[in-house]
């Protein structure tokens, strides 16, 4: 599916899909089992559309490893937020964001991106099935929505690929990459 395929979920369902996250992320902090790693934080990654990004937060949550794993990554571009302090505010309370996608069945992980230079900010996920990654993509669009320029949330599912695997050699994105390589926005091609 590419891009521009794809949807977002009713607003019913994103809804009961969102509370449901949202109830099972308190459950998931009261039993201490969201943390956030420092290993990746400060990280580049420069992508196929020639921008590139660092990593300034991961949140990890303690479960079995992936049976059937898959990347997701996000991109959109924020609304109101212009200029270096309010870039710098939103890397702040972003932290508040977390129970909207923690308690979501078959997460994994999530490297934040700070936004790159064309000012959109990214988000690489880790999921266990990645129908279960794409189903929190389409119910993540509506908040998105709220806070992003139309037209510029979009994400993609890359299906048999562990976040590590892919940080270790981008170039594994080139098995499920298809069509013009310069339009992958989503494919990292180096990691510093």
């Amino acid at each position: 599916m590419t891009a521009s395929e794809h949807e977002p979920l009713p607003v019913a369902c994103a809804v009961r899909a969102l509370a449901r996250c949202a109830a099972i992320t308190a459950v998931l902090l009261g039993r201490r089992r969201v943390h956030l790693p420092r290993g990746h934080v400060g990280m580049r990654l420069r992508f196929a559309d020639g921008t590139s990004a660092r990593v300034y937060r991961e949140t990890v949550v303690d479960r079995p490893g992936p049976e059937d794993p898959s990347v997701l990554v996000v991109e959109f571009r924020l609304r109101a937020v212009r200029g270096r302090l309010a870039h710098a505010a939103f890397r702040i309370e972003s932290i508040l964001n977390t129970p909207l996608f923690v308690g979501f069945p078959g997460y994994v992980s999530k490297l934040w991106l700070a936004h790159d230079e064309q000012g959109v900010y990214r988000g690489l996920y880790e999921w266990d099935d990645p129908a279960l990654a794409e189903a929190y993509a389409r119910a993540l669009w509506w908040v998105l929505a709220l806070v992003c320029v139309r037209g510029s949330i979009h994400y993609q599912v890359l299906p048999g690929l562990r976040r590590d695997e892919l940080l270790q050699d981008p170039s594994v994105a080139g098995r499920v990459a298809t069509g013009d390589t310069e339009a992958q926005w989503w494919r990292p091609v180096a990691v510093a």
